[in-house]
C-alpha cells in the first residue's frame, strides 16, 4: 500500500513540474520581456474593518502573482491577483459580536473577524533607479469566505472555534491603494 502512495506522490510532483514547463512553452518569452514582467509576490497584510468598535489590525501573509506592463519609459501598469489574502480585524468587542450575531463563550479568549479574499490591483507604477518605485490606483476584492474566530488558551488547553458568517459581509470590495 505504501508503494502506491509513493507512486501517486511522484506522479503529482511530475504533473506539477510538467504544468510549469507547459506554461513556459505556451507563453515562452512573453512571460518576461522588455514590455512585460511576470512574477510571484507575497507579503504581510495589516488590515482593519471600518464600522466596528475594534481597532486592532489583523495581520496575515498573502501570496499571489503580478504583471508589470510597460507603458512608457519608467511608467508601468501593475496588476495581478493575490489568491491567498486574509483580511479582517482583531479583538472584537461585545458590541461587535452582537452586531455580527456571533456566539459569546464563557471562557476567556480573543475574537476576530476574518475574511478570505481574491484581491486584484490596477495600479500606475513609476519605477526609479535602484529598484525603487511608487504605485497608486484601485484594488478590487472578491470575498470567498468569512468567519468570526474565537481563540482561547486557558490552563494549557487551547481552543479555536470558527463561526462562519459570509452572508453578513459584502462579497465585493473596492478601495484606493498607494505604496
Amino acid at each position: 500500500m505504501r508503494k502506491y502512495f509513493i507512486v501517486l506522490g511522484l506522479l503529482l510532483i511530475g504533473f506539477n513540474a510538467q504544468s510549469q514547463v507547459l506554461i513556459s512553452l505556451l507563453l515562452g518569452d512573453k512571460l518576461n520581456s522588455e514590455g512585460l514582467e511576470f512574477g510571484l509576490e507575497g507579503g504581510l497584510n495589516l488590515s482593519k474593518v471600518s464600522g466596528l468598535d475594534a481597532n486592532k489590525s489583523l495581520s496575515a501573509f498573502n501570496l499571489g502573482f503580478y504583471f508589470d506592463i510597460r507603458l512608457k519609459n519608467q511608467w508601468y501598469l501593475n496588476t495581478g491577483v493575490l489568491v491567498k489574502s486574509k483580511l479582517g480585524i482583531d479583538q472584537l468587542s461585545a458590541t461587535d459580536l452582537n452586531f455580527l450575531q456571533s456566539d459569546v463563550y464563557e471562557q476567556e479568549g480573543d475574537y476576530s473577524q476574518v475574511m478570505n479574499y481574491f484581491l486584484v490591483p490596477a495600479l500606475a507604477k513609476y519605477s526609479f533607479k535602484g529598484h525603487l518605485y511608487l504605485e497608486g490606483g484601485v484594488q478590487f476584492g472578491w470575498m470567498t469566505d468569512a468567519w468570526v474566530e474565537f481563540i482561547s488558551d486557558v490552563e494549557g488547553k487551547k481552543a479555536c472555534i470558527r463561526e462562519y458568517n459570509k452572508d453578513m459581509i459584502n462579497r465585493f470590495d473596492a478601495g484606493i491603494m498607494l505604496h
